[in-house]
């Protein structure tokens, strides 16, 4: 399968940097495969689950909240606000992640709290399939 390059960049550090055969975004309008040769698009990321199958066939699932991504002609590049890798990911982390969501919500003028809610309740979807 043909692969193309992507980068995932948090602001701690870079997380992924090479070749990959597809990558899952969790697209803030909904999950969407990249693929090479992948039309361009520019999107809002939503909290969930990038899945990337390096062009190995080694697959790497990291978890992301906020930030966008911008699909072109040399790649794909995800720049997310937070980005753990799933492997890291435990209950106790994801229940902060959860905690952090709710006080963005109560913080949130009223123009925002429809998109902090439906963030928030993403989080407790992932939390649900992760079978915490």
């Amino acid at each position: 399968m043909a692969s193309f390059h992507f980068e995932l960049v948090s602001p701690d550090k870079l997380m992924f940097s090479g070749r990959a055969e597809s990558v899952l975004v969790p697209g803030s309008e909904g999950d969407f495969v990249v693929l090479a040769g992948h039309a361009p698009v520019m999107a809002s990321l939503r909290p969930g689950v990038v899945a990337i199958k390096d062009s190995h066939g080694k697959r790497t699932r990291i978890f992301v909240r906020g930030g966008f991504v911008d699909v072109g002609p040399d790649g794909l590049i995800l720049l997310a606000e937070t980005a753990i890798p799933a492997s890291e990911l435990d209950r106790t982390r994801l229940d902060q992640e959860i905690q952090n969501a709710e006080e963005d919500l109560a913080d949130a003028p009223d123009d925002q709290k429809r998109l902090a809610q439906e963030k928030l309740d993403r989080l407790r979807e992932l939390r649900a399939a992760m079978k915490f």
